[in-house]
């Protein structure tokens, strides 16, 4: 039985979305965290790390916090790891109360501080890519899905959205500085 992944079709709401596309610049910063609540009572913020490596957080020189439009640099004073969550001293928040107005709020670096990965690629490296099945324009990849098996590439083209597997039978080559992903779709995945 071919399941709706298998099929091209997207249930969105079935799965975690790992990043979006939000806008013009908003590339240029990798969400890598989410501010959950203030630490104590000196300005720390308890963060949640949307990263499969949090130890990245100690070695940070700054972040910027987004809400929105609204954004804000910090100089990290401190970071350190507990349980699952990270806690984060940064310049300029000093108290309980200055922490909770960061509650909810985005927790990014520059994109150029991003370490390189031994072999793939970042999530936010292949969204904005344009996808081709031979030289036919497909669309632009809009979303990497989490689905347990392998990850799901959401392409939105004019013809509407599609889920493409990422599995090496599918996805033949990608340019992440030339921003192309090349797919030979299996059958039936655009009927």
């Amino acid at each position: 039985m071919i399941n709706n992944v298998e099929k091209g079709l997207c249930p969105s709401q079935r799965f975690k979305p790992i990043y979006h596309l939000k806008g013009a610049g908003i590339m240029d910063e990798v969400l890598i965290g989410e501010v959950l609540r203030p630490h104590g009572i000196s300005g720390e913020l308890r963060v949640y790390p949307l990263t499969n490596n949090a130890k990245r957080f100690l070695k940070l020189q700054e972040v910027i916090l987004r809400s929105g439009t609204t954004n804000q640099r910090f100089k990290v004073i401190e970071a350190r790891l507990q349980m699952e969550f990270v806690l984060l001293a940064v310049e300029g928040i000093a108290t309980a109360d200055q922490a909770e107005k960061y509650r909810g709020w985005e927790v990014r670096i520059d994109r150029s501080e991003v370490l390189p990965l031994k072999e793939g690629w970042y999530y936010f490296e292949l969204e904005g890519m344009q996808v081709y099945e031979e030289d036919i324009l497909l669309g632009t990849l809009s979303q990497v899905l989490e689905t347990g098996a392998n990850d799901v590439y959401v392409v939105k083209g004019v013809k509407g959205e599609l889920c493409i597997p990422a599995l090496k039978s599918v996805v033949k080559n990608v340019d992440v500085s030339g921003r192309r992903m090349d797919v030979i779709l299996p059958p039936g995945l655009r009927d």
